[in-house]
């Protein structure tokens, strides 16, 4: 049987392969695509209720019906009498909004995106936090098999040369960046380590413009890990996602083709985190605790 986070992943897929929920209840769904009208609106004198209704879709009265429900409960706030009268959003919105960052993690929304994750790539997936400069992993679905990798719970991955790592040093502005590595310095694992702090900022310029970060054997020898990072509805980076796998031989187009999966996993979560997330019915990424 699923679990809620599960379904909320299955109808986050719906919405945006453009699908209709299975149970819809169309006067609730008017209402949130009511509510998207007037975030749409912006800061300002709030919209009328003829701008509701054109903007919505919606009769006037439909519009106007609607308008008072919210309002009743909070959710919608209105100013001025008859023609002069304009509606925002509510601040029971807030309140909401604060009682969800509470309740959802970002371990609860990852856990069953790293196991899709790492049944289409075959790879080991990790979910981390920032913690004192390093990446802390939360969360871990291994691999199966009969090759197991040394991945625990809860290790500090080095923020120059790990793919999760170097995926949440690139998230910061290039100032504290800096700040950061000059804290932690730039110790060699392998012979592949970038020691080099030129180097490594050239080399974050490139996770940054592709949106993945690969560590090619610059922890540990024979083994690579890429790592993207996940983002919440205000934009801030509030952890990554990586793969780990043995070397070989791969070659390197599918470096990048396993990059550009990873990337699109972790802005997945992100949408779960409410990152730039409109609703499909609208005509259009909550935040998560950092941890359990």
């Amino acid at each position: 049987m699923q679990n809620s986070v599960e379904r909320g992943a299955d109808d986050e897929r719906g919405r945006a392969a453009g699908a209709e929920p299975k149970y819809l209840v169309k006067t609730v769904a008017r209402a949130a695509e009511l509510l998207e009208v007037l975030a749409a609106g912006g800061p300002g004198a709030g919209l009328s209720v003829t701008e509701v209704a054109q903007r919505s879709g919606v009769s006037k009265s439909a519009a106007f019906g609607l308008l008072q429900t919210l309002r009743h409960y909070g959710l919608v706030a209105d100013e001025g009498e008859g023609m002069n009268r304009r509606y925002r959003l509510g601040m029971s919105l807030a309140r909401l909004g604060d009682r969800a960052q509470a309740q959802i993690s970002l371990r609860d929304v990852a856990r069953p995106l790293l196991r899709e994750l790492t049944a289409a790539t075959g790879m080991a997936s990790r979910v981390a936090v920032p913690q004192e400069g390093q990446a802390v992993i939360v969360d871990q679905v291994d691999a199966g098999g009969g090759l197991r990798l040394d991945l625990r719970m809860g290790a500090r991955e080095l923020p120059h040369c790990t793919g999760i790592g170097k995926a949440l040093l690139a998230a910061l502005p290039e100032q504290e960046a800096r700040e950061l590595v000059a804290r932690t310095g730039l110790p060699r694992r392998t012979s592949r380590t970038i020691t080099d702090e030129a180097t490594l900022f050239a080399h974050l310029s490139d996770v940054r413009a592709t949106g993945y970060a690969l560590d090619d054997e610059e922890d540990a020898d024979g083994i690579f890990c890429i790592g993207s990072v996940v983002r919440d509805h205000r934009d801030r980076c509030v952890g990554a996602i990586s793969i780990t796998g043995l070397k070989l031989d791969l070659p390197g187009w599918r470096f990048r083709e396993l990059g550009l999966q990873v990337r699109d996993f972790a802005d997945r979560i992100s949408q779960s985190l409410g990152h730039g997330n409109t609703p499909a019915t609208s005509g259009g990424r909550t935040t998560a605790t950092a941890g359990s």
